[in-house]
């Protein structure tokens, strides 16, 4: 390799559904990577060859050789024990979550079809095995993901037992489910721990993730931020660009925001702290960066992947959704760096001469396994058989590089880190089926869409505002319920909850679809649980909450582009759904939106100076104004913009005329005479 290359970057094994799992080492680490190779495997035959029992046959399968593998490679938080060795106790779960896992297909009492036909009328044995899982997988959630996802689902099965006792006038009353029906719902239904959640972890998810491993390990992630250092190595926003850069390459094949935010952090933080950036201020821009990994076509969310399922649509079209709003995402993040550059000390880095061209030229060819992907889903394959053959591109364009061959061991390392990398996605999907199976068989989430429409047009009698409002509400319900779950389950429970409330109103499924998505994900960069700022501190050595409050600040603007999407039928614009010159207009006003957005929570207009309180007012209004997508609106968020920038300038001139000549070396970075501000989010 390259001599002047950055030093490669860390990714651990930081996912924003999970907890620090345990390094498993030795004999016991190495029959974990055997088991979890060997589900690889049966994921990879899978695609080609369908097991001929059927999809609910192969979720039983792959879930009970992923599900044990969680109680060794995840510690319970009761334990002071600091040994990454697995208990007693966890060795019993595992084997018992293993027994109850294939119970349905075990060759006695029918096997599998005999258990399939006593659905709806379970033996006492069927309700005693469900019971069992049932527990087990609500402690492994527990164990992946902390307390708030178990307590969502155990409330749901309260409600799904004891909404009978509930007086019968409430709009959420229902006759209420005996025991054996929650079990029978969720053990022998697809809309349980086999539904579609699971479905898509065990068939899209688990393939993303281990594509990623071989693309890490053949030395993409070293390319992507070393491109980035050698893109922007003469800007004297160099540092900035670099993270922002970084964290969006490192995006297209993570998926994953706050690995990515660990990740970029590891290889850009020294750097940034070399160009006068506060470890705070550093730390939500790296936060900011990462959770754009979940927004970052080809490799989304895992939520992404159950959107595709729920509209029953390719996942190509789930990325031309997102491409627009991605751009959105990142271009709010980079105004934010400008701003940055000129509110504080930050000075020009030396970098090495590392040239753009001869890295692409010499290294270009990680890209091709990404082009790869789009090239196929557009030609009409699956996105499973994509990433299949995206993932053996990689592997032999490995041998392109010496140091990165992936030889037989290093391709069972990343099998097996893929099928690791995904046991918390299993273990949350297998707990969301808690919530999709109640929430189907007591129709609550009819109930609750209704309740929100209701409350809204209590207000108002304009159909306008009860649409506004009620977005409103449901912005602020997914932004709290996301504070507690994962954005995976944040979806789920946001779709089968929010998503008709949307849907009654008259908005199209794609657009509620992702207005639900995006603010899930915006939820890693909501205090006081923004997972991505908690990583980003721990390699800048901020402050954990400023670090959060800095990463709210660089992703303020996209918390208002969704709610673009559902307003107004233009918003469909911003997912690429109608005319291409619509699409055109539509995006332009959307990108001057966030730029009035970035003035108003940066404080600084670009190419003018400081804004002031009135400045930055008007530049939020038209932010807003602009957002709305209808020719009046945008029109009036034009000229309140151009009012902001004035308003700056007039400002500034008042200010130079009250001090005196100006300097030359006033407002340019790096010199003393820059002033320091506050910060418009602390």
């Amino acid at each position: 390799m390259d001599g002047n290359r950055s030093p490669t970057p860390e990714v651990l094994h930081v996912d924003d559904e999970e907890l620090p799992a345990r390094d498993l080492k030795g004999r016991i680490g190495l029959g974990v990577a055997i088991v979890a190779f060997a589900v690889a495997l049966l994921v990879l035959w899978q695609v080609f060859r369908p097991l001929a029992r059927g999809s609910q046959y192969y979720l039983i399968i792959f879930l009970a050789g992923t599900l044990p593998l969680v109680f060794l490679a995840y510690r319970s938080r009761h334990t002071r024990r600091r040994s990454d060795r697995p208990t007693v106790v966890d060795w019993v779960l595992a084997v018992a979550t293993l027994i109850v896992c294939l119970y349905p297909v075990n060759p006695f009492g029918g096997g599998y079809d005999g258990f399939l036909d006593r659905q709806g009328l379970l033996e006492p044995a069927d309700i005693a095995f469900g019971a069992v899982l049932l527990v087990l997988v609500v402690e492994a959630c527990r164990r992946t993901t902390g307390w708030a996802l178990p307590v969502v689902c155990l409330a749901f099965l309260a409600y799904g037992y004891y909404g009978g006792l509930l007086p019968q006038n409430w709009p959420i009353a229902h006759s209420g489910l005996d025991f054996s029906q929650i079990v029978d719902a969720l053990y022998n239904s697809g809309s349980g721990f086999y539904g579609t959640p699971l479905d898509v972890a065990a068939t899209y998810i688990v393939l993303f993730t281990i594509y990623g491993a071989v693309l890490d390990l053949s030395g993409a992630s070293r390319f992507f931020v070393d491109l980035s250092v050698a893109a922007f190595r003469k800007s004297r926003s160099a540092a900035g660009r670099t993270a922002v850069a970084a964290g969006f390459l490192l995006g297209t094949v993570s998926g994953s925001g706050t690995a990515t935010a660990v990740s970029v952090g590891a290889v850009t933080w020294p750097m940034l702290r070399r160009a006068g950036y506060p470890a705070d201020q550093a730390g939500g821009m790296l936060a900011a960066a990462g959770v754009g990994a979940i927004l970052s076509p080809p490799t989304l969310g895992a939520a992404a992947f159950i959107v595709a399922e729920y509209l029953d649509v390719s996942y190509l079209t789930v990325l031309g959704w997102a491409t627009v709003p991605t751009l959105l995402y990142y271009l709010g993040i980079l105004l934010a760096v400008e701003i940055d550059v000129r509110r504080f000390r930050v000075r020009s880095l030396e970098t090495p001469p590392v040239s753009t061209l001869r890295l692409l030229a010499r290294f270009g060819y990680h890209f091709s396994s990404l082009l790869l992907i789009v090239l196929l889903l557009a030609l009409g394959q699956s996105a499973t058989r994509a990433v299949v053959y995206a993932t053996l591109l990689a592997l032999v364009l490995s041998f392109l590089d010496r140091s990165t061959w992936l030889t037989p061991r290093r391709v069972f390392a990343a099998l097996s880190a893929g099928v690791r990398g995904v046991l918390p996605v299993v273990a949350v999907c297998a707990a969301a089926g808690i919530i999709t199976a109640t929430t189907t068989k007591t129709g609550l989430g009819t109930q609750l869409a209704s309740l929100l429409v209701r409350g809204a047009r209590a207000v108002t009698d304009n159909p306008t505002a009860v649409l506004a409002l009620t977005v409103i509400l449901a912005a602020i319900a997914l932004a709290i319920l996301g504070l507690a779950v994962p954005v995976t389950a944040s979806f789920i429970i946001g779709w089968v909850i929010i998503g008709p409330a949307l849907l009654a109103l008259g908005v199209p499924k794609p657009a509620a679809a992702m207005f639900v998505f995006y603010y899930s994900v915006l939820s890693e960069v909501t205090p006081p649980t923004a997972l991505a700022a908690v990583g980003a501190s721990a390699i800048t050595g901020g402050r954990t909450i400023p670090t959060m409050w800095q990463a709210l600040k660089y992703a303020l603007p996209a918390f208002l582009a969704p709610i673009a999407f559902v307003l107004t039928p233009s918003g469909s614009y911003l997912l690429a759904r109608g005319p291409f010159a619509d699409i055109v207009w539509a995006t332009a006003a959307a990108m001057l939106g966030v730029a009035g957005l970035a003035v108003a929570t940066g404080g600084w207009v670009l190419g003018v100076g400081r804004a002031g309180v009135g400045s930055r007012v008007l530049a939020a209004l038209s932010g807003l104004l602009l957002l709305y997508l209808e020719p009046l609106t945008i029109g009036a968020g034009i000229v309140l913009l151009a009012a902001s920038a004035v308003w700056a300038a007039f400002d500034r001139r008042s200010a130079t005329l009250a001090d005196g000549p100006p300097s030359s070396t006033r407002d340019e970075p790096g010199r003393d005479s820059t002033r320091t501000e506050e910060t418009g989010l602390k």
